[in-house]
């Protein structure tokens, strides 16, 4: 049965995924990842507001 990587063999691969990409072009990619994750986030809380538009009683949404 596999088991997960220990610590050890996380060094060796964040050793080798330093060597091939280079400490400059991690830098660029963990930041474009946290900005993704940012906008989405954003879109999140941005469609639970429009979720939350003002009703009349018979349920239409009333025009801004």
């Amino acid at each position: 049965m596999m088991r997960l990587p220990g610590g050890m063999e996380w060094v060796i691969v964040l050793l080798i995924v330093l060597l091939l990409f280079g400490p400059g072009r991690i830098g660029k990619i963990a930041g474009e990842l946290g900005k993704g994750i940012k906008a989405f986030r954003e879109g999140i809380g941005k469609e639970k507001q429009d979720d939350e538009q003002p009703t009349d009683t018979s349920g239409n949404i009333e025009p801004k």
